[in-house]
């Protein structure tokens, strides 16, 4: 892809590349695409809310002409995700497609249908790569989070993977106050079956926002991630998760500000573009890939990516000494934490996020709420009510890998 900014002119010469990025680039280097909610699980810190397909969602023939608006475009790949993008019964037909037209695949998955054949499959084509999702180095303190079994279930995809002779597929976590203590174990994981660990940062998104007051790690666990990072960042991939952490005193790996609408996007299981995978709300709707021009045109044209490739003041955070490497943090972070946009991040390792959480109502009203929920009928919590998460047993070995689930992923999604 051309580096460009959307109006088509080149990068001036001596121009830093955050700073190009925070104007806008002609096309996302990559974005994300949630093909279903459809899932066979019902992790407590979803992004989506995933579990019930959308009977709206985009048909094959739709999915086939947005992956032709990619390839037009020349985006470098596409996360596929979910859900759980496996399930749905176009999934392979869609990958094909997409890889058949030189628009790389990176999806994320439970490992549910990563069979033995399936792993095959994936390992012959050079346009794929998977990110199976863990978020326990352990049943215990994963199964928690993602359901009984979930573990067994990720450990076989990805022996499966290995078997297949796929090298560095990625061995995804989502950093929680339980998993912190993990990570020396998780990057062994992820070298016994020759991955690559990736950690990423919860965020107070989906059935994330019921559960992120008890999840996020704490204060001090933020600096005992900083520097593990440090010390392991050069071989362990974080998708600029963590650029709050900069504030510690060095900046970490990566481009360390936050992508939404200028480099990255959100294309959900109906069309609806959003500016961020963890801001699925309203304020944050850009358009729709079944409107008029299409995807292209949403990226281009929209007035909400406009705004928010323009320079941005800082805010609050603009007298920080760190707002140079941390930009203020994560924009999802403080609109589903109810704090303001131009003020610190939720997780500020300065101390200011704190502050302010402290001064939220007891009750928290005003504070926004994802604008869908698809969990499964009986498996969400009154929202804002207690959320539990505990440590649970591991499976006895003769329990199936994911309760019924295994057999049929769509089992308990299909309307009554």
């Amino acid at each position: 892809m051309t580096t460009t900014t959307p109006e088509g002119s080149a990068p001036a010469p001596g121009a830093r590349l955050a700073d190009l990025f925070e104007r806008g680039l002609a096309a996302p280097i990559c974005l994300t695409w949630e093909l279903t909610y459809a899932c066979n699980l019902s992790c407590a810190h979803c992004l989506s809310s995933s579990g019930r397909r959308d009977p709206r969602e985009l048909s094959t023939a739709e999915a086939k002409a947005v992956i032709d608006e990619l390839q037009a475009m020349q985006v470098f790949y596409v996360n596929i995700g979910g859900g759980e993008p496996t399930v749905r019964p176009d999934f392979w037909e869609l990958l094909d497609y997409a890889t058949a037209h030189r628009v790389g695949v990176k999806f994320s998955t439970n490992g549910v249908r990563i069979t033995p054949q399936a792993a095959r499959r994936l390992a012959a084509d050079d346009y794929v790569d998977v990110q199976i999702s863990l978020d326990g180095a352990t049943a215990e303190v994963n199964d928690a989070l993602r359901g009984p079994g979930s573990y067994d279930t990720a450990v076989r995809a990805m022996r499966n993977l290995a078997d297949a002779g796929m090298a560095n597929f990625k061995l995804s976590v989502v950093c929680t106050r339980h998993n912190i203590p993990q990570m020396d174990a998780f990057k062994a994981l992820a070298d016994t079956y020759g991955a690559q660990l990736r950690l990423t940062r919860l965020r107070p998104s989906g059935r994330g926002a019921d559960v992120w007051d008890d999840l996020h790690p704490a204060p001090g666990q933020q600096r005992e991630l900083y520097d593990w990072l440090v010390a392991h960042g050069e071989n362990v991939l974080t998708g600029d998760s963590f650029f709050h952490l900069s504030a510690y005193g060095r900046a970490l790996p990566g481009l360390n500000l936050c992508g939404a609408g200028r480099v990255v996007c959100l294309i959900d299981p109906v069309g609806d573009v959003y500016a961020c995978p963890f801001a699925i709300h309203d304020d944050f709707l850009a358009g729709s890939v079944r409107g008029p021009g299409g995807f292209a045109r949403v990226w281009r044209e929209s007035e909400l990516f406009r705004d928010l490739r323009a320079p941005q003041t800082g805010g609050a955070c603009a007298s920080c000494t760190f707002y140079d490497t941390c930009k203020g943090g994560c924009m999802a972070a403080k609109f589903f934490t109810g704090l303001p946009l131009d003020g610190p991040d939720p997780e500020c390792v300065r101390g200011h996020g704190e502050a302010l959480l402290a001064e939220r109502p007891a009750d928290r009203a005003g504070i926004p709420a994802p604008s869908a929920d698809h969990s499964h009928r009986t498996a969400r919590a009154a929202r804002r009510g207690p959320v539990p998460v505990t440590l649970t047993r591991h499976r006895p070995p003769d329990r199936p890998p994911v309760s019924a689930c295994a057999e049929d992923p769509l089992a308990g999604l299909r309307a009554p």
